[in-house]
């Protein structure tokens, strides 16, 4: 039986590589995968609802608001300090 099997292996054909095509596909072409591959992601996303939407929005824009009044505060008593260096050092 083990004979068999290395006779039939022996007899089978040998198997010739297929040459891979390495020439580049026309700019069309790219152009148009591109595309498809652009429309096949973006069917993935996750969009979110108008909350959610609105919710990032105001935590956004309170954090910049909280983040100009720091920088507001920061440069008021900056400026102070150099002006009462200024003051003191004459």
């Amino acid at each position: 039986m083990a004979e068999e099997k290395k006779a039939n292996y022996a007899n089978a054909k040998a198997v010739t590589a297929v040459k891979k095509d390495d020439t580049k596909p026309g700019f069309f072409k790219r152009v148009g995968k591109w595309f498809r591959e652009m429309k096949s992601e973006l069917k993935k996303v996750v969009w979110p609802t108008g909350k959610t939407l609105r919710n990032n929005v105001f935590v956004s824009i309170g954090m910049m608001l909280v983040s100009a009044v720091a920088i507001w505060v920061f440069d008021g008593v900056a400026s102070m300090l150099v002006k009462g260096i200024f003051t003191f050092l004459g």
